[in-house]
């Protein structure tokens, strides 16, 4: 007979979203039981020894999306989370003589060495976008009005939803009301192209846009991921990116301390191999070792794709959910490196080491450049001049690395999340990271040769080891038939999956993918109203 205990709420997943999701539940009186495979907790967002002496942020590795509220409602800075910010933005090498760097007091003037016209139109550009972007600001934490079949008493409350967010809307002018119409449904390449006219200044912004995103600059809908990436802000300040001092781990070794505080019982080591269910109902979730913990209400902080493909019995999931789920389109292109290095990179362009080298180092001199990687990639299943963003975290943190010796992640794009013709992402891992590894040297001359150590995560790497199918950073593509009401099937953006019981608070829920902490405080609080109406 299988061992089993009782709980009120079992998450299965320890990432950040089922920590967050976790303690608001536990605070409010809840015993929570976390389920989580690996034998640390953080899901993608884990601080690891790659290379002896040499640590870093094993997936995700820079800190803005991280809500204020839950940073603190978690108090994540009085238990050691300590993020700072870039001494610049990003820089851009072009070539081996120009570049353009970005940051708080120095974009425009960066910009005015490409474009008069582009340095003139920017404030302009920021300003519109941050109006948008403040609205949806303000949608974060919220839980989007849901399509409800039933009577009054259903329906009433997603009206009320649906006229709080229209009040929103209410509050943009028309020119906004335009803007926000074009970065939904604009390709972001379109949307660059009518604001500006040299090739650097738009692939800065565009940049955003393909982050994650297996698409071209020019692909309808991307021009929302240039967006979402501009939502969040570093110790106030919005719209900025720094780094948690100790890698990403910093940010959820804290929030396990909160969860602990509030008596979580979090277990590593604990994969699940299915979510129990009784007369259609979500009861709880069994290990893989057989052990068997009950609750009134089972919260996945898993890629929807897994839950409902792996874990729940088909016979309990309506047919056409069960269909969606599997046309639920993920995979981000997204080829992962951590390098260990002897020395800093010295670029042609700018080869003494200074600031320049605490940004994000973008290799992707124009839009052109972008989208010619995403073609190679749909092509070939990797680009031959790729897209990388390399960030040098030890600059800011000397922990990470022996003295005199740095580290740097690498965010490579873009190859394919499936290969073509049965090949294997394993047969091709090593000669894609020479590549990746070879077009920062064509920029930094030495830097191949100051490489001591790497470790190289390939699509199937990141599906493996953090459960990311197709390698999706953000459980799923960021395009309008997966957003908000939407996300992931429409009728289901409440976090309420078609099973009763069973909840959403990963980054497959609204408003999706990143290190924001979202998902899971807006699905404890509809979690909350369940059980608090002794809804099941």
């Amino acid at each position: 007979m299988r061992d089993q205990d009782q709980a009120d709420v079992v998450i299965l997943g320890g990432g950040h979203n089922g920590l967050t999701c976790a303690f608001y539940l536990a605070r409010a009186g809840l015993k929570v039981t976390v389920l989580e495979r690996r034998g640390v907790v953080g899901g993608a967002a884990v601080t690891e020894e790659f290379h002896p002496g040499f640590r870093n942020s094993t997936a995700s590795y820079t800190v803005s999306l991280l809500n204020p509220k839950i940073i603190a409602d978690m108090d994540l800075a009085g238990r050691g989370l300590r993020v700072v910010e870039r001494k610049v933005g990003n820089f851009l090498p072009l070539d081996d003589s120009s570049y353009l760097l970005a940051g708080e007091g120095r974009t425009q003037a960066e910009a005015a060495k490409f474009s008069a016209r582009d340095a003139e139109r920017l404030p302009a550009y920021e300003r519109r976008l941050e109006a948008v972007a403040d609205v949806l600001r303000a949608l974060i934490l919220t839980t989007p009005p849901n399509v409800v079949e039933g009577g009054w008493a259903a329906v009433i409350p997603e009206m009320l939803k649906a006229a709080s967010v229209g009040r929103r809307m209410a509050g943009l002018d028309t020119t906004a009301r335009r803007d926000l119409l074009d970065l939904f449904t604009k390709s972001a390449g379109d949307w660059l192209d009518g604001w500006f006219e040299s090739d650097p200044v738009k692939a800065l912004f565009g940049f955003d846009s393909v982050v994650g995103n297996y698409a071209s600059p020019y692909t309808p809908g991307s021009a929302y991921v240039l967006l979402h990436h501009i939502f969040g802000e570093v110790n106030g300040k919005r719209g900025v990116w720094g780094h948690a001092i100790g890698g990403m781990g910093a940010i959820t070794q804290p929030m396990a301390a909160a969860c602990a505080e509030q008596g979580v019982d979090i277990r590593l080591d604990s994969p699940v191999a299915e979510v129990l269910t009784e007369k259609g109902r979500a009861v709880g979730a069994v290990t893989e070792a057989g052990e068997t913990v009950r609750g009134r209400a089972v919260v996945s902080n898993l890629h929807p794709r897994l839950l409902f493909e792996r874990l729940v019995d088909p016979a309990v999931v309506p047919t056409d959910f069960r269909e969606r789920i599997g046309g639920y389109a993920s995979g981000s292109g997204t080829f992962r490196m951590n390098v260990a290095l002897s020395e800093l990179p010295r670029f042609t362009c700018l080869p003494e080491p200074g600031d320049h080298l605490t940004a994000g180092i973008i290799i992707a001199p124009s839009l052109d450049y972008m989208d010619r990687a995403f073609m190679d990639a749909r092509r070939d299943g990797w680009s031959k001049a790729p897209i990388v963003e390399m960030l040098i975290p030890s600059t800011l943190d000397d922990s990470l690395a022996p003295p005199g010796a740095h580290v740097a992640s690498l965010f490579c794009q873009h190859v394919a999340p499936v290969l073509s013709g049965g090949r294997s992402w394993d047969d091709h891992r090593d000669a894609v990271a020479d590549l990746m590894i070879d077009t920062v040297d064509r920029l930094a001359p030495g830097f191949k040769a100051s490489v001591l150590g790497r470790l190289a995560l390939t699509p199937l790497d990141l599906e493996r080891r953090f459960g990311l199918p197709g390698g999706d950073i953000f459980h799923g593509r960021l395009s309008l038939d997966q957003l908000f009401s939407a996300r992931p099937v429409l009728g289901h953006g409440d976090h309420r999956m078609p099973v009763p019981g069973l909840y959403l608070c990963g980054s497959g829920a609204h408003p999706g993918g990143g290190v924001t902490g979202a998902p899971g405080h807006n699905a404890a609080r509809e979690i909350l109203k369940d059980l608090r109406r002794g809804r099941r």
